[in-house]
C-alpha cells in the first residue's frame, strides 16, 4: 500500500474534520464539568486509565461535596480518597486533586493559567490533560491524545498503528490539523470513537470516513486476496 505525502496526510484529514463536523455538529466535552475550568482540571486528573462516564459518576460527589477550589484544596485526603476511589489510583489521583487546587488557589489566585508550561506545573498534568483545558476554557490550540485519538488516527494513517507515543502523536497531528479545528476535533474523535471505531469491533462496512481509511483499506485487500 502507497504511504502518504503529508500534504495527502493534510488533505485527507480536512476531509475526516469536515465530515465529522456533519456528523457531530453540536460538540460538547465527554466531562460534565459544568463549564468550570477547575472542575475540568479535576476531572481530566481523575480521568487517567478511567472512562469518562466513571469520572463524571465519581465527581456528583465529590463536588457536592468540596463545591469549590478553595473547599477541595484543604480537604481531608481520605474523604476525598473515598469519592474518587472509583476512578482508580485513588491515592495518587487524591492527593494530586487536593494539591493542584491549593496550587490554583495560593499560585494563581483561583484563575486558571492560560500557558503550556504553567499548567504542567500542577501535580498529575500532563500534555493530554493540559491541552484538553487549554482547549475548553481558553480555545487554545491542541491536540489530545487519548486512547481513541491515538487509536483511531493510526487506523486512518497518520502515522503507523503500532505508534502508541502520545508526544509523537501530538506532534504528527499538530501539523495535520487546522489549529482552530484541534480543539473540537479530540473531542468529536471521542464521540466516534465511542459510536463507530471501537477498540475491539470497529463498524469498518458501515464507517463513514471508511473511504478515508488506511485500515479499511488493508482489511478490504486482505478479504480480496
Amino acid at each position: 500500500m502507497k504511504r502518504l505525502t503529508k500534504k495527502e496526510k493534510r488533505e485527507r484529514m480536512a476531509r475526516i474534520v469536515s465530515r465529522l463536523e456533519e456528523r457531530y455538529p453540536e460538540v460538547i466535552c465527554a466531562l460534565e464539568y459544568e463549564g468550570d475550568p477547575w472542575k475540568l482540571l479535576v476531572m481530566g486528573r481523575l480521568s487517567a486509565q478511567c472512562t469518562d462516564a466513571r469520572v463524571n459518576i465519581a465527581c456528583r460527589d465529590l463536588f457536592t461535596h468540596f463545591p469549590t477550589a478553595e473547599a477541595l484544596a484543604y480537604a481531608p485526603l481520605e474523604a476525598v480518597e473515598g469519592d474518587v476511589r472509583q476512578c482508580g489510583l485513588y491515592h495518587v489521583k487524591a492527593q494530586n486533586i487536593i494539591d493542584a487546587s491549593r496550587m490554583l488557589v495560593e499560585e494563581f489566585g483561583g484563575v486558571l493559567p492560560r500557558t503550556m508550561e504553567e499548567m504542567l506545573r500542577f501535580p498529575g498534568v500532563g500534555r493530554k490533560v493540559a491541552n484538553l483545558v487549554l482547549g475548553d476554557v481558553y480555545r487554545i490550540p491542541g491536540v489530545v491524545t487519548d486512547t481513541h485519538c491515538i487509536r483511531i488516527c493510526g487506523r486512518l494513517g497518520m502515522y503507523p498503528e503500532a505508534e502508541k507515543s502520545p508526544p509523537k502523536i501530538e506532534k504528527i497531528l499538530a501539523e495535520l490539523i487546522e489549529p482552530d479545528k484541534q480543539t473540537d476535533f479530540c473531542h468529536r474523535i471521542v464521540w466516534f470513537g465511542r459510536e463507530v471505531c471501537s477498540a475491539r469491533a470497529p463498524a469498518c462496512d458501515t464507517c463513514p470516513l471508511g473511504d478515508l481509511c488506511r485500515h479499511k483499506e488493508s482489511v478490504d485487500g486482505k478479504t480480496k486476496n
